[in-house]
């Protein structure tokens, strides 16, 4: 029976999706769950006192790229701002809600 994907409401579309790929959805749940677990855990560790990058990613037991490549993009939508340097390395710290 094949199922008209344009008939369906979003919730109803999103149903059939699971259904129909399960072994996709499970792995984007996880990555997805280990991506907020990291911006978290980056978040509590910047919260504290700004860092480097290589201390952000051993605070966070992730490779150094991987905390750049976060570090970036949280600076971006203007979470983490850049207060100076500590040798080669620039130090992020946590920008409170204003």
């Amino acid at each position: 029976m094949s199922v008209d994907l344009k008939q369906l409401s979003r919730a109803e579309l999103l149903k059939h999706l699971r259904e129909t790929y399960p072994d996709g959805v499970k792995r984007a749940q996880a990555l997805q769950k280990e991506q907020r677990r990291v911006q978290e855990a980056i978040h509590q560790t910047l919260k504290e006192k700004p860092l480097t990058v290589p201390e952000v990613a051993a605070a966070v037991q992730i490779p150094s790229q991987q905390a750049l490549w976060y570090l970036a993009a949280m600076k971006k939508y203007n979470l983490v701002i850049e207060t100076g340097m500590s040798g080669d390395y620039p130090v992020y710290q946590w920008v409170e809600a204003r």
